[in-house]
């Protein structure tokens, strides 16, 4: 008898886990990110060993931990003894983005190691989520004595004082000045699971469009076409990636769909002028 079993490519299979918000397997998925680059990674491997850390966690709570109790062993344990730490010799690694090479290393940057944190604390019953708060990813969980911001790099709390600081260079970019100052509290906004993977993504895009790296940039953009569907800049930016990988063929169906999605946009006359050339090109 000959069963064939269709295993599905890492990109079906990411899009499984993203498929719905409703049921959104966070670690799964940012695990997952990984395996463009390392094919023959077993995401089930890597989400055993953060069942194991969890385990090793609650062994050393007591039955009637309260909140705060559980959040000071859970850092304890994080920073302390299993000494997760900035991968800030070599930031711009993408080693920082997959979730099994920062178990081995220990070492990240704060989405990746944000992620690892926040399974572990809904793990002991903690109402912990992510923050995408500008420049640096945090975390953020509700106590009674109210709700406590944290580095995830550090385990730190951070005052309003601190945040309103690490929020200043980015109110200038955002054009805002002081009138139009949006409260600090809009920038504290729980992200959705959705949001967290895109932001893994975009932190690869950016290294690899910087190092002009096409065939992993492609891997990237694939991805955030499927987690975001309708975000035609994403089709854009790997069609031009297609191009300068030298297939204008795929450059010019995703630079095509840009077009027919987007209307008056700022580079709308740019991106028309690629696509007759491409167009001119193939004939």
């Amino acid at each position: 008898m000959n069963l064939s079993l269709n295993v599905p490519t890492p990109l079906e299979y990411f899009a499984s886990l993203v498929h719905s918000d409703a049921d959104f397997a966070l670690l799964e998925a940012a695990v997952s990110l990984a395996q463009d680059e390392y094919p023959e990674l077993s995401v089930q491997q890597v989400l055993s060993e953060v069942d194991q850390l969890l385990a090793r966690l609650l062994r050393r709570l007591p039955e009637d931990a309260g909140p705060l109790q559980k959040l000071r062993t859970l850092n304890q344990f994080v920073y302390r003894d299993l000494n997760f730490a900035g991968n800030f010799n070599n930031y711009s690694d993408p080693d920082n983005s997959y979730v099994h090479v920062v178990l081995r290393t220990r070492l990240a940057i704060p989405i990746s190691l944000a992620v690892i944190w926040l399974e572990l604390a809904q793990g002991i019953g903690l109402k912990a989520r992510g923050v995408s708060f500008p420049g640096h990813f945090l975390v953020k969980v509700n106590l009674s004595e109210g709700q406590v911001v944290i580095d995830p790099l550090t385990g730190q709390s951070l005052s309003r004082e601190e945040l309103a600081e690490r929020l200043e260079p980015y109110r200038g970019l955002a054009g805002l000045v002081d009138e139009q100052e949006l409260p600090l509290g809009l920038y504290l906004q729980a992200a959705l699971p959705r949001d967290i993977i895109a932001r893994m993504l975009h932190n690869l895009k950016e290294i690899h469009s910087a190092q002009e790296d096409w065939q992993r940039l492609i891997a990237v953009q694939d991805r955030l076409i499927v987690l975001l569907p309708q975000a035609w800049a994403e089709y854009r930016d790997r069609g031009l990636a297609h191009a300068e990988a030298g297939r204008p063929g795929h450059a010019l169906e995703d630079l095509e769909t840009y077009l027919a999605n987007v209307g008056a946009a700022s580079d709308r006359p740019a991106i028309a002028a690629r696509a007759a050339e491409l167009r001119q090109a193939m004939h």
